[in-house]
């Protein structure tokens, strides 16, 4: 083999194989110091994209799921009030019967229970008229579908699709956001539940008031086919008809009748509190495996990679020591030359 020092072969292939180890061990560094298996677009685009639209799907998973707890608060809120609600109708049952029907108590003793009932009544007005967090807590008035309210009054009816009428709220519980599977929560008609319709012939309490709109939902007294009574009452209206009612006018019906729609409201709320925490159980559970599945596509295997780490760091080591025995061939020429 000939002796040359223009070009010296093995020393241009061992600064090759240098080059490549020193790019190798930066590399194992780089995925050893993020705990990723792709460092880099050029590595594995494909898996790289799938990883990126994983992410992105948990992430809006974790929104998901925040706002299904968001939910959860504005219902456990409501359903505080609703309980509230349901023991002021029962106090107010309570006094009926204080005031009619103990013999040994004046017209001054009925008049304290009157004053206790008055204030009651507004304390009930004052509960409906509730937000949280600037969300009203209770439907006061229909849904325009656009987030905001039209001035019609939100109509309770019972068990006969009050769907269609009551606020309703889709809380939305998967990766697709508004195209997705979604959970419904509703706004519980508090005021209407409690005012009746009264007919010709007194309060009809089987029936829920559904005909024309009164002012303020305000307490009417007559016994005409559409009007109505109520037993929440605004007290700073100045609307004429707005009059707090007073004990022997209201029948025992009527608070039992009320305090029906109560219980019906709470289990609508405790429904949908229960829909919420199914929801949510099952949205931890997906993203629990969608983390799994996520590792197991970017996260880097430690032990393998500390391996690599090792031999390339011995490879480049070995390869500087090449490339400097390469030059040292050149030494020979110089004996020759002198």
């Amino acid at each position: 083999m000939a002796l040359t020092v223009s070009n010296n072969g093995a020393v241009a292939a061992a600064s090759y194989y240098l080059g490549k180890n020193q790019d190798a061990l930066q590399t194992s560094i780089k995925r050893l110091a993020s705990g990723k298996k792709i460092v880099g677009g050029a590595q594995d685009p494909g898996t790289l994209a799938v990883s990126m639209k994983v992410n992105a799907a948990i992430n809006r998973l974790s929104g998901a799921q925040n706002n299904i707890r968001n939910a959860q608060g504005f219902l456990e809120v409501q359903d505080g009030l609703i309980e509230s609600a349901g023991k002021i109708v029962m106090r107010m049952s309570e006094l009926k019967g204080y005031a009619s029907q103990d013999p040994l108590k004046g017209e001054q003793d009925i008049a304290s229970y009157n004053n206790e009932f008055k204030d009651l009544q507004i304390q009930l007005y004052q509960i409906s008229q509730l937000d949280f967090n600037g969300m009203s807590l209770f439907a006061n008035f229909t849904s325009n579908g656009q987030g905001g309210s039209t001035g019609t009054e939100t109509v309770f009816n019972g068990s006969t699709d009050w769907t269609a009428t009551d606020h309703t709220l889709d809380i939305y519980t998967s990766t697709k956001g508004s195209s997705g599977s979604k959970v419904s929560i509703h706004k519980s008609a508090l005021l209407s539940a409690l005012t009746m319709q009264m007919t010709t012939t007194g309060i009809n309490i089987g029936q829920d008031w559904d005909s024309t709109n009164i002012a303020n939902n305000s307490a009417v007294l007559g016994t005409g086919a559409s009007s109505k009574i109520t037993l929440a009452v605004d007290a700073d209206s100045t609307d004429a008809g707005m009059v707090a009612l007073t004990l022997d006018q209201v029948s025992s019906g009527v608070f039992e009748k009320a305090l029906e729609n109560v219980v019906f409201l709470r289990a609508q709320n405790g429904g949908g509190l229960s829909r919420l925490s199914f929801a949510g159980e099952s949205m931890a559970t997906q993203e629990t495996n969608m983390r799994a599945a996520l590792g197991r596509i970017e996260d880097v295997d430690i032990a393998a990679e500390a391996a690599n780490l090792s031999k390339y760091s011995i490879l480049m080591q070995a390869s500087a020591a090449m490339v400097a025995q390469a030059n040292s061939q050149n030494d020979v020429a110089l004996m020759l030359l002198r």
